[in-house]
């Protein structure tokens, strides 16, 4: 389908909204999505972030909600995007915003984290969009703020997420709740069988759109491979940052703690950083995003949970200070360099524990990551580590640490309030249409 069909297809004031944000090409999704949107076919979307979905289904659902006619009513939305953080829901508000400036449709965010009073007193006002996070939006629903008998579009993103956070009885209870007769969306990098189940309940007769859902595409990011004891991971990377001209440094860790630790090291070292993860509150969140955003925070480290959604400009290069234990995080991790065209680098700490998930990676990628060995801090053991040494510490001897970097198992509280901050729409060059991104 040519691009200038799925421009066509849109109303004039949400065309004009895009070109005022200077994109002028439609990515894959969006050229594939956005015509059986807006002839009302439900959808199951199977997309990453980063691969332009949230523009994808924000345009359509501005252009129904406009061609409709109708007017907001107090407690009861008209259209509900259901997201599992708070990143991403602050995300797509903006979207909303951004892309429906010219439009007479308002919208609200709800998440955890945040005193509820605002969002009680807009949903009370009336609203034509809900964004929420499931447990704040529960929360809500329960003290008889805001009524979903009047839904007539609704919005399911990230649902493998979902799943993970542990949300998916939550996510079923908001369904239940939901009138019948509606439109449906359906987004999900990846598609376990709890959530194909859930998408066929949820769906009724819908167009399949399949976006490289496995392997993004990483061709303009610069991969290395570093091998240090665990140790020297500090030393090195104050090394890497300090001594090489990285702008916008995205670091990950596997833990809380970690991160925490980390932002110790770099500041100790002179080296501007902040944290972002689910111990830290609403308000450092937001202060920690809004600083890597303005360049005045130059090494944001995060959790793969807390950066779920996370949305920034010009990030110059990915760390991953520890390995990921499911080497497809390891795509995600690295797709947030090298966005709209331009180039990134991913630079990865392996330790001999880590070595095994290092051949985990290698082998989902189908390729050896180039490996640079001149550094002070190079290691000969954690680079041929084989057997019992290449594997991750037993649970029992990680202190704090998890299950080798899975989070701790979150209590029914923890599970209704997933993380989250604000974000703008991200900036793209004139060949690349609304390339939202996150993951």
């Amino acid at each position: 389908m040519k691009s200038c069909n799925v421009f066509s297809a849109l109303i004039e004031p949400i065309q004009r909204a895009v070109a005022e944000e200077g994109y002028t090409v439609p990515t894959p999704i969006q050229q594939q999505a956005i015509p059986h949107l807006v002839e009302g076919r439900d959808l199951l979307g199977c997309a990453q972030t980063g691969t332009g979905k949230t523009a994808a289904f924000t345009l359509p659902l501005l252009q129904e909600l406009t061609n409709s006619h109708k007017h907001p009513v107090s407690r009861r939305p008209r259209a509900l995007i259901l997201t599992p953080t708070r990143e991403l829901a602050a995300h797509i508000g903006d979207s909303i915003r951004t892309y429906g400036r010219h439009l007479k449709i308002s919208h609200t965010v709800v998440f955890g984290g945040v005193g509820q009073n605002p969002q009680v007193q807009a949903l009370r006002r009336g609203v034509d969009v809900v964004v929420a996070t499931p447990g704040r939006l529960l929360d809500l629903m329960e003290q008889g703020h805001v009524k979903l008998d009047g839904i007539e579009i609704f919005i399911l993103d990230e649902a493998d997420r979902m799943l993970d956070m542990g949300f998916i009885p939550a996510v079923r209870r908001v369904i239940a709740a939901l009138p019948r007769k509606r439109h449906s969306l359906f987004f999900s990098a990846t598609m376990p069988p709890v959530v194909a189940e859930l998408a066929k309940d949820l769906l009724h007769n819908p167009v399949e759109i399949t976006i490289d859902p496995e392997r993004p595409t990483v061709e303009r990011i610069a991969q290395k491979m570093m091998f240090v004891d665990k140790g020297n991971k500090d030393a090195l990377l104050v090394d890497i940052i300090a001594g090489h001209n990285m702008d916008k440094v995205l670091i990950f860790t596997r833990t809380k703690h970690g991160a925490d630790k980390v932002v110790k090291k770099l500041r100790a070292a002179d080296i501007a950083a902040c944290a972002i993860h689910g111990n830290k509150s609403q308000t450092d969140r937001t202060k920690a995003l809004h600083g890597f955003k303005t360049d005045r925070v130059r090494a944001l480290v995060a959790t793969d949970i807390a950066a779920r959604g996370l949305d920034v400009d010009s990030i110059t290069h990915v760390v991953n200070y520890d390995l990921p234990e499911e080497p497809e995080t390891y795509i995600h991790r690295i797709g947030r360099t090298a966005r709209a065209g331009a180039d990134g680098d991913a630079i990865s700490f392996c330790s001999a524990r880590e070595r095994d998930w290092l051949r985990g990676i290698e082998k989902l990628i189908r390729k050896k990551i180039p490996e640079e060995m001149n550094h002070a801090w190079h290691s000969e053991t954690a680079r041929y580590a084989t057997g019992e040494a290449a594997r991750p510490e037993p649970r029992g001897q990680q202190g704090r640490l998890r299950a080798g970097g899975h989070a701790r198992q979150q209590s029914p509280r923890d599970r209704r309030h997933p993380g989250g901050s604000g974000h703008k729409p991200h900036k793209f060059g004139k060949k690349s249409f609304g390339r939202l991104s996150g993951r």
